[in-house]
């Protein structure tokens, strides 16, 4: 991009304060209310509600620049920007069930997410957290991990199963306001990295949703995966890839950075010269070299609507593997070669290292990915009958 929304100072003030957020580990307000008065909140958001209305490929670009400084802040925003994005997608493709969070949006509402769940590895396609019709909406009963923005969030996107008929169970998708009885946040983040997302979990206990927040019922399972679902991982496998690139982006450039100051009693020279921090140095450079066009080309491919047919989930989840496995290997590379200051805390390599591991655990996770790639392969993704065998 030959401009970007955010400028060099926001990018830049966002860098500074990344350290604290995370030896405190406490939440990015501060990041917030730059990124806010920015309109970058707005960035997903079409013209004609009152946003920038960027596109996918475009808010990729922003976030990887984003995340080179402030990986936690650009990965906790994603949740709102995917938020608004599909919203937006879903509008421009003539499905309006989601406009109502676009006028939102443009009001200064937070969208976030509570999806995650234990016991349950798929998703959006099934739920461990059950759902009960009441009168004129439905009742949320489940426990949800993972909540990114939780001490800001207007509204919290989730979903749950109903399986008063057990032959015919249904996912019920809705947003949850955040004035609503029924639900409790327990502050319980305290994680190896991407400390200041303050992703706490949501107790739901029978919070109410009314019909007009309802934004999907379907049926569970790859098989029922509509444009609905698509459309969800459409934004977040990229945007989740483009957090990672901009970290392992700053992993280089800070190892690259040291090698060339360092030397050693035995060489005259900087260790930039040595044959085998050469070799560490070209490996970083080929992950990178593999990950950026990866994951550019699914972006761009999703926006200009390229017709991948049932091969899209397989292509997503594999820019989003690809990416996070990149950048975890870049981050020990690296620390490799940057020597053994970079164990200590406060020194940056140090957060990005932990910070790079937790992208595996976004979905998603390495071993679906391997199944829907597997299955997406052999034209059998959305098969009914047992997940395996």
């Amino acid at each position: 991009m030959s401009e970007f929304i955010l400028s060099d100072s926001v990018v830049d003030n966002c860098a500074e304060r990344a350290a604290t957020y995370d030896r405190e580990n406490r939440f990015f307000f501060e990041d917030l209310e730059e990124l806010r008065a920015a309109k970058y909140l707005l960035a997903a958001v079409p013209r004609e509600f009152g946003g920038l209305g960027l596109t996918l490929s475009e808010i990729c670009q922003e976030q990887r620049r984003l995340a080179r400084r402030s990986a936690p802040t650009a990965l906790a925003v994603n949740m709102h920007l995917g938020a608004t994005g599909q919203a937006a997608d879903l509008w421009r493709k003539g499905n309006a069930s989601l406009t109502w969070m676009l006028e939102e949006a443009a009001q200064g509402a937070i969208f976030a997410y509570g999806y995650s769940e234990s016991g349950n590895d798929l998703e959006g396609l099934y739920a461990a957290t059950r759902v009960e019709r009441a009168d004129g909406g439905w009742r949320f009963y489940g426990r949800r991990h993972f909540g990114s923005l939780s001490p800001v969030w207007n509204w919290l996107n989730t979903y749950g199963v109903d399986t008063s008929d057990p032959n015919d169970p249904k996912m019920v998708f809705a947003v949850v306001a955040r004035e609503s009885p029924g639900y409790r946040i327990v502050e319980n983040w305290d994680t190896l990295g991407m400390r200041a997302t303050q992703s706490h979990d949501t107790i739901l206990e029978g919070v109410f949703v009314p019909d007009q927040y309802v934004q999907r019922i379907g049926k569970p399972g790859f098989a029922g995966a509509d444009d609905f679902i698509l459309t969800l991982f459409g934004w977040f496998e990229p945007l989740f890839a483009n957090i990672y690139v901009g970290l392992a982006e700053r992993a280089r450039d800070l190892a690259i950075e040291r090698v060339k100051n360092k030397t050693s009693v035995a060489m005259g020279r900087s260790m930039a010269y040595h044959p085998e921090v050469q070799h560490i140095a070209a490996r970083i450079f080929f992950e990178l070299e593999a990950m950026i066009p990866q994951v550019e080309r699914i972006a761009d491919d999703w926006t200009n609507n390229r017709d991948h047919g049932e091969l899209w989930p397989a292509k997503l989840v594999a820019a989003k593997h690809r990416c996070v496995e990149g950048a975890f290997k870049v981050a020990d590379m690296a620390l490799e070669i940057s020597g053994g200051r970079g164990m200590f805390r406060g020194d940056e390599l140090e957060r990005l290292y932990r910070d790079a591991r937790c992208g595996r655990f976004h979905p998603a996770n390495p071993l679906v990915v391997h199944e829907v790639m597997g299955k997406c392969a052999l034209g059998v993704l959305a098969d009914d009958g047992p997940r395996w065998g």
